[in-house]
């Protein structure tokens, strides 16, 4: 059985917890709106935290809560990219409508607009006490261009050079310090993509940058149960050697990676990695609790045939992954995936071992994106069906089963064609609970044999009642040995069966 993980005291999570992604300054104008004065996360109302507690979260993730950038907030506004966004997301915006980008962090204390430490505090506390932790951001690969080490600290970072500002001012930017003659510094950049021009790039090989970093993160463990780690491979000694060669040329290499260092300097701490090209094991190895599961996304929205393999690794990598089909860098899942796929990605997510992480607005099947950088968006209509099936799928896979249970993948035998291909089956086994989830991830109607003689004492018969659906099938077990359990779905649909003896 899996041990419960652990947090800081007083909190303790349940294996395969559940994530619920906040964009924290939106929700709060929200509520702002909603109540008819200034909200802060010090004072919401505790009907709004008994809500998400309600749904059976186990953690929050309140996304960017630390000090916005002014410099930042100037780039966000004048870029000439990003305003098709902000009118898609809030027709009619305004310059004051853009407060700059959250992962140009200026410094790790609560914006002004969120609250202060001690409201943080209150917002945790109120989260402890309805059983649900806290994860905030942490952004390890650069800070904002107008950060306080720029000036007093710059060698914290990667150096250029007065031609390379020169020949490229996109990704090198002037500084000058406290003391000595100016700077340029880089722009922080992951090696496939242009510099993001509102950051500027640690240096990962300076072992007081190191240290200072890791004292960070010593003083955000006080107030949060984990922290979500923006592009943690970034940092990556090999990834960060590739991607800066020229500029740390001379430069002894670290001898150990930053990651293990960070998790034994708070080791009670949860640790997400927003992690990708297939480097999640590496994350895991390097202590992180739970990373990103792109390649699932990426196989259910454009290789669904794939999954199958995707899901027979081995336990211990796929128990760590953070399963999700939406959050605040991807399309909206009800747009992504449509009326048509939708009932069958969300309940696989919401049933594979891991976590499971929800973003807002996902459930009620919200289909405009929101920029980061805007403080607030237009409001859209909620989906009551969505919202009900969502509702629905959260108070079922809040059972222990899903949590504290045994998972195993079945297969799924042919039955006069190859649509079988199209099925994902497995169980959840726990003491004698036993729940049976079956999803159609093809484009047309699928059908297939589940064998379960080494699932089920198949000398009794057994009712199959759909949790989804509200039907019920009494099977006997003399046919269930024989044939296995035939399922037919249509595209797009779901089973979840909690399976008994009739």
């Amino acid at each position: 059985m899996p041990r419960p993980l652990k947090a800081t005291s007083p909190f303790v999570a349940r294996p395969h917890p559940h994530l619920y992604e906040i964009n924290t300054w939106v929700w709060l104008e929200e509520l702002s709106a909603k109540y008819a004065r200034l909200i802060t996360i010090g004072n919401i109302p505790g009907e709004e935290w008994d809500a998400l507690a309600a749904l059976g979260f186990d953690y929050v993730w309140l996304m960017g809560v630390w000090k916005r950038s002014p410099a930042s907030r100037k780039i966000a506004r004048a870029e000439p990219t990003l305003r098709p966004a902000y009118a898609a997301a809030l027709p009619g915006w305004t310059p004051e409508d853009v407060v700059g980008s959250p992962y140009a962090v200026q410094a790790y204390t609560p914006d002004r607009r969120i609250g202060a430490w001690k409201d943080l505090d209150t917002a945790r506390a109120e989260l402890h006490r309805r059983g649900l932790g806290l994860i905030l951001d942490f952004v390890p690969n650069h800070t904002a261009v107008d950060h306080p080490w720029t000036r007093s600290h710059p060698a914290y970072y990667i150096q250029g050079t007065k031609d390379d500002f020169k020949r490229d001012p996109v990704s090198f930017f002037r500084v000058k310090p406290a003391r000595g003659s100016p700077r340029f510094l880089a722009r922080g950049r992951d090696p496939y993509f242009p510099a993001w021009t509102d950051t500027a790039q640690l240096n990962y090989f300076n072992p007081e940058m190191r240290a200072a970093l890791l004292n960070e993160i010593r003083a955000l463990a006080a107030h949060c149960d984990g922290l979500r780690c923006d592009m943690a491979m970034l940092v990556l000694n090999d990834i960060f050697a590739r991607t800066w060669e020229i500029q740390l040329e001379g430069q002894p290499r670290p001898a150990t990676e930053f990651w293990p260092d960070a998790v034994n300097a708070v080791p009670d701490l949860i640790w997400l990695a927003e992690v990708y090209w297939d480097l999640e094991w590496t994350m895991h190895q390097l202590g992180f609790h739970f990373a990103y599961d792109k390649r699932l996304y990426d196989r259910l929205c454009h290789a669904p045939g794939e999954v199958r393999s995707h899901l027979c690794a081995e336990w211990d990598y796929q128990s760590k992954l953070a399963r999700f089909l939406e959050n605040h860098d991807e399309p909206r899942a009800a747009e992504a995936f449509g009326r048509e796929q939708l009932e069958a990605a969300v309940t696989l997510v919401a049933t594979l071992p891991g976590m499971r992480f929800y973003h807002q607005g996902q459930l009620d099947g919200v289909r405009r994106r929101w920029p980061v950088q805007l403080g607030r968006v237009a409001a859209e209509a909620s989906e009551p069906a969505c919202r009900a099936f969502y509702t629905r799928l959260l108070a079922l896979t809040h059972e222990n089963i899903f949590h504290s249970g045994e998972w195993r993948l079945l297969g799924v035998e042919p039955c006069g064609d190859h649509s079988n291909e199209d099925l994902i089956a497995y169980r959840w086994q726990w003491n004698s609970a036993f729940k049976l989830v079956v999803v159609n991830l093809g484009s047309g109607a699928s059908q297939g044999h589940i064998p379960l003689s080494d699932e089920l004492d198949l000398a009794r018969d057994f009712i199959f009642l759909d949790l989804l659906n509200d039907a019920e099938y009494e099977r006997g077990g003399e046919d269930l040995a024989r044939y296995g359990l035939y399922v037919r779905l249509e595209p797009g649909r779901a089973h979840l069966f909690d399976v008994r003896p009739s």
